[in-house]
């Protein structure tokens, strides 16, 4: 067949109907089903991928898709009524957000598996991590709307634990949600019941005004990941006090929580949150590859383990992405959660237009020899020159690769072209080039190519349009903590806040001499394109590696990756 004109082939609000396969020739095909559940591997040495099966999760599909069909059976009077008034068809049209069917699903299967009839789970074993408490793993693409899920299953868990108060191993209304950073934890204040923009109102979750009111009454902590850090011994201390207890360790984490017994724990980005066995050896190259730190993975379910010990972890529901975990063996599968029972992937998500679809810009209009340079600019970063090049300790200064300054050539003409178009349609914000690269070397190289005038299109040289994302201070930001001291970074960062076009006492709060450089580069990466935010006149964002987990700039529309990608991580 002619290939396809868009990838978009089914509803998000409905079970997907079809999927595209791919032929031998690398020619797509549109098969008339849904697509089984799994997962690519990718090798980009190689340039080879191959589709790895998750039999489990298609057993679960089908079951609950019988279950759905037959009424939910087994379910409490609470539960009944919520997954009627989220599948209310008459209801779709009226609501402000209707829920995309990959939400409904998710939840959905949380709930059969506590609480359908055995008979529609007879012969289904999902293995644990190895720990003492369960855990639940929604499979989910990123754009597909894991907060709404969130929201979906305090709702099911807090009306259904305080209707039911003796039923304490499967519900809980005391809810202690992990987050893999400050920006994302930020971002989740909106499952607070008492907050302006709550999901739980925004969304309709709660079929009545009643049981919305009981919902206020939920117990729920929300916070970073790295306040399950033990706490450090003092070196030289008069007062040997010893290592912090279980006990103190538990009161000092939940805090307000600290008296709730059977916990149930929401894991946001739970590939970061895993338990490494003893026979395993992950290489740090192995663990960078998954976007993992090994420390951050080991101390964050050694965290909830102390928890579980004091106060009990009734149940344990993670959200990610890509639920795996580095294994240092060849055979990548291996690190797949076991605990996945729900998956909806990027080629779904892709599918049913919740995503952007990526695509290798070449435009015939801005370089004599666009079309030959295709095959060079689907793997730019794999090319001898290219990598040889950009994996050097190099100044700033120092041109970019003649094939990396033609990309751009070619990326920035697009951009251009998408500008034209933002101002022509009234939009506040410009679109967003995004290029991630290999080293802060590189960084420094591509802010210097664009800042001092060197890339063919004047519109992107303004300097104050331009972040470089200092993947050092940010880390610092996202856990609370300050960075070594840069005077010209920080110089940098206030010349970009001082020219935004943004309303005086917002700006002057930054720019105060008390306001720490990597507070305000966690602000300027928050709010990129945000109208009357910091970073709304960003139209330049250069990082290395990715940015950090949450970032939710809708106005990303071209992107270079100047760095070999292990995953679909860029998609």
């Amino acid at each position: 067949m002619a290939a396809p004109t868009s990838l978009i082939i089914n509803s998000a609000f409905t079970e997907p109907q079809q999927y595209w396969a791919e032929n031998p020739d690398r020619n797509l095909r549109l098969e008339p089903t849904r697509r089984a559940a799994g997962y690519e591997i990718i090798d980009t040495r190689e340039n080879t991928r191959r589709q790895v099966p998750i039999p489990l999760v298609d057993t679960i599909r089908d079951r609950v898709r019988q279950w759905r069909l037959d009424g939910w059976p087994g379910t409490t009077a609470v539960t009944l009524a919520l997954l009627q008034h989220w599948w209310d068809a008459d209801k779709v049209s009226r609501r402000q957000w209707p829920f995309y069917f990959c939400q409904l699903e998710a939840i959905e299967t949380l709930i059969w598996h506590l609480e359908a009839l055995p008979e529609y789970r007879q012969g289904i074993y999902i293995q644990g991590d190895g720990g003492d408490f369960e855990r639940l793993c929604s499979k989910m693409a990123t754009g597909s709307g894991k907060t709404t899920v969130m929201a979906m299953i305090i709702t099911w868990q807090v009306l259904n634990a305080l209707t039911y108060p003796k039923s304490p191993r499967k519900y809980s209304s005391a809810i202690f949600l992990v987050a893999p950073g400050l920006t994302v934890k930020s971002r989740l204040q909106v499952l607070m019941p008492g907050h302006e923009n709550n999901y739980y109102d925004q969304f309709e979750l709660c079929p009545s005004e009643a049981l919305r009111q009981k919902l206020n009454r939920a117990d729920i902590l929300i916070e970073n990941w790295h306040t399950l850090m033990p706490l450090k011994e003092q070196e030289r201390s008069v007062v040997k006090k010893g290592k912090e207890s279980d006990e103190a360790y538990t009161r000092r984490v939940l805090g307000p929580l600290a008296n709730a017994k059977n916990l149930v724990v929401i894991n946001d980005e739970a590939h970061h949150a895993y338990r490494k066995p003893a026979d395993i050896k992950v290489s740090k190259a192995d663990a960078e590859a998954f976007g993992i730190d090994l420390d951050e993975a080991t101390r964050w379910v050694e965290g909830l383990d102390r928890i579980h010990k004091t106060r009990r972890i009734a149940r344990c529901f993670d959200l990610s992405a890509t639920p795996f975990a580095p294994t240092g063996r060849t055979n990548t599968e291996a690190g797949l959660f076991t605990w996945v029972v729900s998956d909806f992937g990027l080629n779904d998500a892709i599918e049913a237009g919740l995503v952007k679809t990526p695509r290798v810009v070449v435009r015939d209009d801005a370089l004599p020899n666009a079309q030959t340079l295709r095959p060079k600019l689907y793997h730019l970063y794999r090319e001898p020159d290219v990598a040889e090049d950009l994996n050097r300790k190099a100044e700033s200064h120092e041109p970019l690769p003649a094939l990396v300054q033609q990309a751009y050539t070619l990326l920035g003409a697009d951009w251009r072209a998408t500008a034209a178009e933002w101002v022509a349609q009234g939009h506040l914000s410009p679109p967003v080039m995004l290029t991630v690269c290999n080293r802060t070397e590189t960084a420094a190289r591509v802010e210097h190519y664009f800042t001092k005038g060197h890339t063919q299109w004047a519109e992107l040289h303004d300097a104050h349009r331009t972040l470089r994302v200092d993947s050092k201070v940010l880390e610092k930001a996202e856990v609370g903590e300050a960075a070594s001291a840069d005077k010209d970074y920080h110089t940098r960062l206030r010349s970009i806040v001082q020219a935004a076009r943004i309303a005086p006492p917002n700006k002057e709060r930054w720019l105060a001499s008390s306001t720490k450089k990597e507070e305000v580069l966690r602000e300027l990466v928050d709010t990129v394109g945000k109208p009357g935010q910091l970073g709304q006149d960003l139209q330049n964002v250069v990082s290395v590696a990715m940015l950090s987990e949450g970032w939710d700039a809708k106005t990303v529309t071209q992107s270079m990756g100047l760095r070999a990608f292990t995953s679909q991580l860029l998609c």
